[in-house]
């Protein structure tokens, strides 16, 4: 599993969940996106499960970011984005 993190000036209360199956299958892959959610105001969490199936995306963000608007800034690198259902 690839743990990235952010922010820690929100508690969870002020915090979005958002889950997604993608495409990304390798530690270069997730490199690319690094960079993106490291430096993206809203995210405050991130991790992206490389040993699931499903390759699990997970963002932790502030409310003001949707499913769409982090759906976008992955598929603007080339990946498969999917929300995945409760």
């Amino acid at each position: 599993m690839m743990l990235q993190q952010q922010n820690y000036n929100y508690t969870m209360s002020q915090t979005e969940l958002y889950i997604f199956r993608t495409d990304i299958k390798s530690k270069k892959k997730v490199k690319s996106l690094k960079q993106v959610f490291n430096q993206h105001s809203d995210i405050v969490r991130w991790s992206i499960d490389l040993e699931d199936i499903d390759n699990v995306l997970r963002i932790i963000a502030t409310p003001s970011l949707t499913e769409d608007d982090v759906m976008d800034l992955v598929r603007v690198k080339g990946f498969y984005i999917q929300v995945l259902p409760d």
